[in-house]
């Protein structure tokens, strides 16, 4: 049995998932198909609907197959609801990354941008396609002793942070646990 998720719906919202480590088997009823995985991402702009499966293959027979992966929602406006749905493929070896603070950060751009590295563009009727929705996804790695900040949004955006690797994080003077 290969473990997954079988044919679901979506619609109406965007699916950005993040493979750290392992492989996706994707098809979907638009016809595409494809295998992605160790670092890539698949944004997905489900629109007026799609029919997609996501299923995580047995590769290895002699050790695990380990996997990590995590996936962004995004509710598309009103106005995108309806929209044809597309899939774009970010591959690893595309995202930029950016080393801050001597190596001791380092930022891969999902989308938006960091100092001058943009990520790859999102898919047409993303909400991320509109700069003023500020849409930023960054994998940040730190170093025990790395500091990064990341300035202010402008009005009425909100950021989330998702720890989901490592011991302590602190975020200006309020100290996070593991």
């Amino acid at each position: 049995t290969i473990p997954g998720f079988p044919g679901h719906p979506h619609r109406g919202f965007e699916t950005i998932t993040v493979v750290r480590e392992g492989v996706v088997d994707h098809a979907d009823s638009t016809g595409a198909a494809g295998r992605y995985g160790n670092g890539d991402v698949q944004w997905m702009t489900a629109g007026k609907g799609v029919q997609h499966s996501e299923m995580f293959p047995l590769i290895h027979s002699d050790k695990g197959n380990d996997m990590e992966l995590f996936q962004i929602w995004l509710n598309l406006p009103k106005k995108s609801k309806m929209v044809e749905p597309h899939f774009k493929m970010l591959w690893q070896e595309d995202l930029p990354i950016v080393s801050l603070d001597q190596d001791r950060v380092r930022i891969e751009v999902i989308a938006g941008k960091i100092n001058s590295q943009l990520a790859p563009s999102p898919p047409p009727n993303s909400w991320a396609s509109d700069e003023e929705n500020a849409v930023g996804v960054f994998n940040i790695h730190l170093d025990p002793d790395g500091s990064f900040e990341l300035g202010a949004a402008g009005e009425g955006i909100n950021r989330t942070v998702y720890y989901y690797e490592g011991n302590d994080l602190a975020i200006g003077e309020e100290m996070i646990p593991h």
